[in-house]
């Protein structure tokens, strides 16, 4: 399959599907941005499905709920459960599929976990949206999900985050042991060593095990609360940064075909588009 075609949801306070879709084109996916109220078996034509950041519905209720609510999200639903298609929801797509019970899908349909708002960040004085770069680690095996199979294990890459209720969190308390068992968690907050501590520095929303991302028991939908759409390109990545990252941006100053290359976040695309047969450009 050299063509696969995968469906952008955007829902009323979508901001992120440009983005969100020119990272998926810089792969060689072919990516159509779906709106809310079109026919909702036009989704069946689609070989995959990604659901963007923003704040559908103005996150009205708690993030992500009212989305669930539309006939796309039944079909989306049908599509991932019953066909095997692949999902990946970020950031407010994230809290869109706790909310309809595909992350963490242990009973599909099931609500099982809550996003929570941000703890208090008593270092930054920042209480609620946070938006700023952090580091994740590969907590799972590369082969355990769809999204990230190109990536190395154990990996610790740098990625922005734009959120105000991103806590993964729940209240039955053998949920994490189910979640740890099943190879479920995919990333988790870390520093730029790849050690995690409970810190808002390195957690900054003060998630549950400091959980940025949750996989299906299938391994064919991620939830990812960090943005790998603003990381895809080299030139997105601050100078500021630092590490290896923030040098190759450096070096790569003066340089347009180096500063379109890879960023950090575009191997969670590479990773999708290679799970659909895609052939992705060098």
């Amino acid at each position: 399959m050299s063509d696969a075609r995968v469906a952008l949801i955007q829902f009323p306070g979508s901001n992120c599907e440009w983005e969100t879709k020119r990272a998926a084109e810089a792969v060689g996916l072919v990516c159509d941005v779906f709106r809310w109220n079109r026919d909702p078996t036009a989704l069946r034509d689609y070989d995959g499905y990604l659901i963007g950041g923003g704040f559908s519905y103005q996150d009205r209720v708690r993030s992500g709920v009212i989305a669930t609510k539309e006939p796309i999200m039944r079909t989306v639903f049908r599509e991932v459960t019953e066909e095997g298609k692949p999902c990946l929801g970020i950031c407010n797509g994230c809290q869109v599929l706790v909310e309809a019970g595909l992350i963490p899908g242990l009973h599909p349909g099931n609500v099982e976990m809550g996003m929570a708002p941000n703890l208090h960040d008593p270092q930054h004085r920042i209480a609620g949206f946070c938006c700023r770069w952090v580091y994740l680690r590969l907590a799972s095996a590369p082969q355990r999900c769809l999204m990230t199979t190109e990536m190395p294990p154990g990996e610790v890459f740098p990625i922005p985050i734009a959120h105000g209720e991103g806590r993964f969190t729940t209240r039955d308390p053998e949920l994490l042991e189910q979640l740890i068992a099943n190879d479920q968690i995919v990333f988790q907050y870390c520093d730029a060593d790849g050690n995690l501590d409970e810190s808002r520095e390195v957690n900054p929303n003060g998630a549950l095990a400091n959980i940025a991302g949750l996989c299906n028991p299938e391994g064919t939908v991620l939830g990812l609360m960090p943005h790998p759409e603003r990381a895809s390109f080299l030139r997105q990545v601050p100078v500021e940064l630092g590490g290896a990252w923030g040098a190759r941006k450096e070096a790569a100053w003066g340089d347009a075909k180096a500063m379109a290359g890879p960023g950090p976040g575009r191997v969670v695309f590479e990773s999708l588009a290679r799970a659909l047969g895609v052939t992705v450009p060098a």
